[in-house]
């Protein structure tokens, strides 16, 4: 029964494009619209890539996710519709479909591959339908952003 309810609860992905989902437990709340990973859990899909302790996918009444939330070690690979690539690490990463937009928390450390840049801080906000970013800095520091301007 439960292999059922992952495989519709999945099967709402897989019409844009296949998301595969790996870890040690799972469980779901269908009246809810929650439903839980927990121990290594690892996410694919296309290019972009998440690996954390635990996850939390929230979906509305038609099964269609509306919050991802990643906690615990999080490390991700993200690749935006403009082919921008991102790699990096946080406690904690939330992500809204609706807006594609990526909330990163705790100790993070963002960096934009392609382009050198690089982000360290308490709480990242990268916008990647219009190119958007904006960070606060840990309690104890400031924000550091780190990017090669080219000259020499």
């Amino acid at each position: 029964m439960r292999w059922f309810l992952l495989l519709s609860l999945l099967s709402v992905f897989v019409v844009a494009q296949e998301l595969k989902i790996e870890a040690e437990f799972f469980k779901v709340d269908e009246k809810k619209g929650v439903s839980f990973f927990r121990g290594n859990v690892h996410i694919k899909k296309q290019n972009d890539e998440l690996n954390a302790s635990e996850v939390y996918i929230y979906t509305d009444k038609n099964h269609k996710p509306t919050k991802f939330q990643a906690q615990g070690d999080v490390s991700f690979a993200i690749e935006t519709k403009k082919h921008e690539k991102y790699r990096g690490k946080a406690q904690k990463v939330i992500y809204i479909p609706k807006t594609k937009a990526y909330s990163f928390f705790g100790d993070v450390h963002l960096m934009q591959v392609d382009k050198q840049k690089e982000i360290k801080g308490d709480e990242v906000v990268l916008q990647t339908v219009d190119g958007k970013a904006y960070a606060k800095g840990k309690k104890s520091g400031p924000v550091i952003m780190i990017f090669d301007i080219g000259e020499e």
